[in-house]
């Protein structure tokens, strides 16, 4: 069985360049304008579902950015130990719920969390319901059976293949597009198994169910790592994209505030232990701020 007990967003669909850079455009203007004790400041807006606590939505089934360690059956990730490092310098103690990804946005606008962390990428269509904190950059990458063979390189490969992928992701739907590319072009449709748990979706690779799995490329690589000789990463990452800490349209104060935390622990070097502690170097964010590179 495949386990995620060991440490080392899902999400930008093809064709979005040009939209990605006014995301990001917007991003920068709009900047200008697991349960642990911490101590700090709090700030002087949001309007926190419980008093003193920053509550986080998150579908934790995505390592290595959100998963529960089964050690100890509490949420561990990247993306959890920043929100946690946030919450702190904010002066607040952290809860983060597991949600199902493919509601977690509209889960956020009901109120249900104060923010979401969750692998989630920044889109025209996203930004409509949630701003952004941005804080991670990722692509999208294929994986395989070590030795790839079926010789697959791109989404093109895999017209009448079996391929996994988690469900409510851009990646399920980029697949989608691709498989009636495969029909246009008079080939058998893409057979997608969709689940709810990423996780899952590798096991299905692993017990051969299926010839690929599609997924951010920082999980891709995680499994690849976590299970050496067992799959191989097939082709190259495409549509990279910037990732975001969703806060409500509304909650202006909560945005600041999450904002200023974050800006924070750029500057004092905590955001680039993290990133190295998870090793993701690769997708670490290196605009807007020129301390959010990483040596």
């Amino acid at each position: 069985m495949i386990s995620t007990t060991k440490k080392p967003g899902r999400h930008t669909s093809p064709g979005m360049l040009l939209s990605g850079v006014l995301v990001i455009l917007t991003l920068l203007l709009a900047a200008c304008g697991s349960t642990s004790t911490t101590t700090g400041t709090s700030p002087s807006g949001p309007d926190l579902k419980t008093s003193g606590v920053l509550t986080v939505g998150s579908d934790t089934t995505y390592p290595p950015q959100e998963f529960i360690d089964t050690a100890t059956n509490k949420a561990t990730g990247f993306d959890v130990d920043l929100i946690t490092a946030v919450a702190k310098n904010m002066g607040l103690q952290v809860n983060v719920v597991t949600t199902k990804f493919d509601t977690i946005i509209d889960d956020l606008s009901n109120k249900r969390f104060d923010v979401v962390i969750s692998a989630i990428s920044v889109t025209p269509e996203r930004q409509k319901k949630v701003a952004f904190v941005p804080y991670f950059n990722a692509g999208e990458s294929l994986l395989v059976a070590a030795g790839n063979p079926k010789n697959i390189k791109s989404l093109t490969d895999l017209c009448g293949q079996n391929v996994g992928v988690q469900t409510g992701t851009i990646e399920q739907a980029d697949l989608q597009t691709a498989s009636n590319a495969c029909k246009k072009a008079g080939k058998p449709e893409i057979k997608m198994v969709v689940l709810q748990d990423q996780t899952a979706v590798i096991q299905l690779l692993a017990n051969q169910r299926v010839v690929a799995t599609y997924q951010d490329s920082p999980v891709t690589d995680y499994f690849n790592k976590q299970h050496p000789g067992q799959f191989a990463v097939a082709g190259s990452v495409v549509n990279a994209g910037i990732e975001g800490i969703a806060v409500r349209k509304s909650d202006t104060a909560m945005f600041n505030a999450v904002k200023n935390a974050f800006d924070k622990l750029k500057s004092d070097g905590t955001y680039k232990q993290l990133i190295q502690k998870w090793g993701l170097a690769n997708e670490a964010i290196s605009m807007a701020d020129p301390r959010t590179l990483i040596a």
